[in-house]
């Protein structure tokens, strides 16, 4: 499971100002929406690679082969293991009200809707929709208020009957009614919720809805009506694929392919489907993507090249000792020998065949709308400290990192400044400054901070004192003895609530200077919390806070502070009397113990990227002292028995993004809650790392309708996220489709969501496609061995 599918990007819904740092004080400048250009603060996102065509240039008909990870063991996207390929039916055959467009920003969906606003806030939240009158199911009943309302209750929680994954704003619902007629949808709220659009997306009819059997067990397999350009014609599970057929009442765009079919390849397996003309599309693995880029330079050699692929690890000295051995009087050796021999040169010939097969193939490529991060266990050990954090971080060079895996594939590489949002999104701002730029002497601090210094491995620890008199660390060190690194003062203020007013302390342990919700514009600067032996140190930076506007950082001599420009953080100079750094490279301890912290990676096919950047990881902690013992671990447990598990100290995965962060992002950074048992109740937050006021903010933002103060909301809850230093975004990962020239409208979608009727051949390749696939009769019976026969849809 490396790498999401392949590299653990998890789905968060189908189960998702630059900041100045000013003499260690953090600025956010005024938003977009007071002035500034806002694509200036926002980014660009990068560019699909889709070979866009107008629809009147695509060919009529023919079958499009798709890769898929799976034949999904369910239709029903909102049951729990609803996986990618769910999600890719649902956009074929069921109603969308609203997608995504090239910035990852929602957009209303003329196909089935006319208008959709709020028409009413106070006293409470209603919204209007008006449905496309053409409209229908495949059973020629018209989409309407019913289909809502069955939706409604059954992901509302309420009904415990019915097996979700989720009711995130279905909750906030407190009624459907019909509006003026029988197109129109009225929903009154009972909480506002500012990600209202992100509702009723599929919308499933009431026959799927309407019942918790129906729900549960009747769409796993079947749906029993659709309402998009095409519907499902067979689910065959023995040869791993579903047939999408075109919907023949289907009232918009008519679909130009005659036939849609997602077929199951393994990651590993798709440069032999695609060299041998199995699939005419492929999302891909760099490794992929470099075969291809071979075959297509050496054509010449029928895409072989020495050195490259299977016979690159047939040295000289190898295939000769396998000879001699072969050749040998030992039998039994020479067996074996003769059998590697045999099995290397098929290895070899499959593989000239299959480069051969890949001079055809085109690589479209764009970024996809997910990000890796490093994440930071927070539960317990040295990464409990929140110094201890922020060094790690703080050590890293994002840059360098993005460009290792960026840079050879011809994508930017600019390392995202977000956990909420990616460039282009309106509710993107890089707002890293809250955490600071690499520096390896301010690194060094925070770890000297919290006591990790040279020779600390070998040094004991002092044995406690009992009575008045004990120290300030052993108070702190909780009733279970584990040291979390904080002095009492700053234990308390983590774990109190945020006030609302104003310069209080919140919870996470910072002041908040203008937080109080001063309105759009303001300056809000984030300071450490009062502790007494920094007064001194924090009165000195705080002289040299710069203009917000301008970003010139003068102090009171009007020179510039160039360590400032570089990017600082709250926390990250040492008091007076802290034990010096050791020189780079060094090795640190404490209490008897040396620094060393566990790095889990996947060690399958497909996972080389995260293993690169695993390594150069290890190497920049290595320059601060701090040791990484490296676990490589099979794909299929890296994420069940060790993240999720929290069987590591750093690991790496992705998330995707989101256009409704206020809803999506909130399980991945809600503040664990302890269970009766003890345990820790996580969510997806497997880092273990958040706080009472990041979870206040997020209510915040998924409560506020103005756009813009919903966006300040945003923003400053990724601040503080970054200030946890629980998770580092390194780069945005990349999308590699691999497809035969001839697919038009298909490939690196990026933000988008696909636009499926319009994706087709060339009018030549077209004319040469054969005739549709046939199917069994839509109205007979699915089989009822699903795991054996076909199923079909009865509409």
């Amino acid at each position: 499971m490396a790498q999401a599918r392949t590299s653990q990007t998890l789905r968060s819904r189908t189960l998702r100002s630059v900041a100045l740092l000013t003499g260690g004080m953090l600025a956010i400048p005024a938003l977009a929406g007071c002035g500034a250009d806002e694509s200036e603060v926002t980014g660009q996102a990068s560019a699909q690679d889709i070979a866009a065509t107008q629809r009147q240039q695509v060919g009529d008909g023919g079958t499009l082969r798709w890769a898929a990870d799976s034949v999904p063991t369910t239709l029903n996207t909102f049951q729990a293991d609803a996986d990618t390929t769910t999600a890719r039916i649902a956009q074929a055959v069921l109603p969308a009200l609203f997608t995504l467009d090239t910035n990852g920003r929602p957009q209303r969906n003329p196909d089935y809707v006319e208008s959709a606003e709020i028409v009413e806030r106070e006293p409470k939240q209603v919204v209007l929709y008006k449905l496309n009158q053409k409209a229908v199911w495949s059973d020629g009943r018209e989409i309407g208020a019913p289909d809502f309302v069955a939706q409604w209750r059954a992901l509302n929680g309420r009904n415990t009957a019915y097996w979700t994954a989720r009711n995130a704003g279905y909750d906030r619902i407190e009624e459907i009614q019909k509006g003026a007629n029988d197109l129109e949808v009225k929903i009154t709220f009972k909480k506002p919720y500012a990600d209202w659009q992100s509702l009723f997306t599929p919308l499933y009819p009431k026959d799927v809805t309407g019942a918790p059997k129906a729900f549960n067990d009747g769409a796993r397999n079947t749906l029993k009506a659709t309402a998009g350009p095409f519907r499902i014609g067979a689910v065959d599970r023995k040869k791993k694929d579903v047939t999408l057929v075109r919907n023949p009442r289907w009232w918009g765009d008519q679909p130009k392919l005659d036939a849609l079919v997602l077929t199951a390849v393994p990651r590993d397996k798709r440069a032999g489907a695609l060299a041998a003309g199995k699939v005419d599309i492929a999302e891909i693995d760099r490794g992929t993507a470099d075969r291809i880029a071979l075959a297509v330079r050496n054509k010449s050699t029928g895409g072989q090249q020495p050195g490259h692929g299977p016979q690159a690890a047939l040295t000289p000295a190898k295939a000769l000792r396998l000879w001699a051995l072969a050749n040998g009087s030992d039998e039994e050796a020479a067996e074996i020998a003769q059998a590697t021999r045999e099995k290397t040169a098929e290895a070899i010939r499959t593989y000239a065949v299959e480069q051969a097969g890949l001079r055809g193939i085109a690589v479209r490529r764009t970024l996809e709308p997910a990000y890796t991060q490093l994440a930071l266990n927070g539960e317990s050990g040295p990464l409990a400290d929140d110094r201890v954090r922020r060094a790690v971080a703080r050590a890293l060079d994002r840059k360098e990192l993005a460009e290792t895996v960026l840079r050879p594939l011809g994508l930017p590489a600019v390392p995202p400044g977000s956990h909420l949002a990616l460039r282009g999104q309106r509710a993107y701002t890089d707002n890293s400054g809250a955490l600071g730029e690499q520096n390896t002497q301010e690194a060094q601090a925070l770890l000297a901070d919290a006591g990790w210094t040279p020779g600390g491995a070998l040094r004991k620890p002092a044995p406690a004192k009992a009575g008045p008199s004990a120290s300030p660390a052993a108070e702190d060190s909780g009733t279970d003895g584990k040291n979390t690194g904080r002095t009492p003062a700053r234990a308390a203020e983590a774990t109190s609530p945020a006030l609302s007013r104003p310069d209080s302390p919140s919870g996470d342990g910072l002041y908040i200077v203008g937080d109080e919700g001063s309105g759009r514009g303001a300056t809000r600067v984030l300071a450490p919390a009062p502790v007494t032996f920094e007064d001194l140190s924090l009165q000195r930076r705080a002289d040299r806070i710069a203009d917000v506007d301008g970003g010139t950082g003068t102090g009171r001599s009007g020179e510039k502070d160039a360590k400032d420009k570089k990017g600082g953080v709250t926390g990250a100079y040492a008091p007076a009397g802290t034990a010096a750094p050791l020189a780079a490279g060094g090795r640190l301890g404490k209490d008897g113990k040396p620094l060393t912290l566990r790095f889990v990676l996947p060690s399958g096919p497909g996972s080389e990227s995260l293993r690169s950047v695993g390594e150069k990881i290890s190497r920049m902690l290595k320059r601060i002292g701090v040791e990484t013992r490296i676990t490589k671990v099979a794909d299929e447990s890296y994420f069940k028995d060790h993240i999720a598990s929290g069987q590591y100290d750093l690991a790496l995965y992705s998330w995707p993004a989101t256009a409704y962060p206020a809803t999506d992002a909130r399980p991945i950074y809600a503040k664990p809650e302890p269970a009766s048992d003890g345990s820790l109740l996580v969510e997806q937050n497997y880092t273990r790392v958040g706080t009472d006021y990041i979870d206040q903010l997020f209510d915040q933002a998924a409560a506020e309708l103005d756009q813009d103060e919903n966006r300040d909301l945003v923003r400053r809850v990724d601040a503080r996220i970054w200030a946890a230093a629980g998770s580092i975004p390194l780069y945005q990962r990349p999308e590699l489709v691999a497809v035969r020239p001839v697919v038009l409208n298909a490939g690196a979608f990026g933000f988008a969501t696909p636009r499926l009727q319009d994706i087709g051949l060339t009018k030549a390749a077209a004319r040469k496609a054969g005739p549709p696939p046939v199917l069994p009769n839509p109205s007979a019976s699915p089989s009822e061995d699903a795991e054996e026969g076909t199923e079909e849809t009865s509409e």
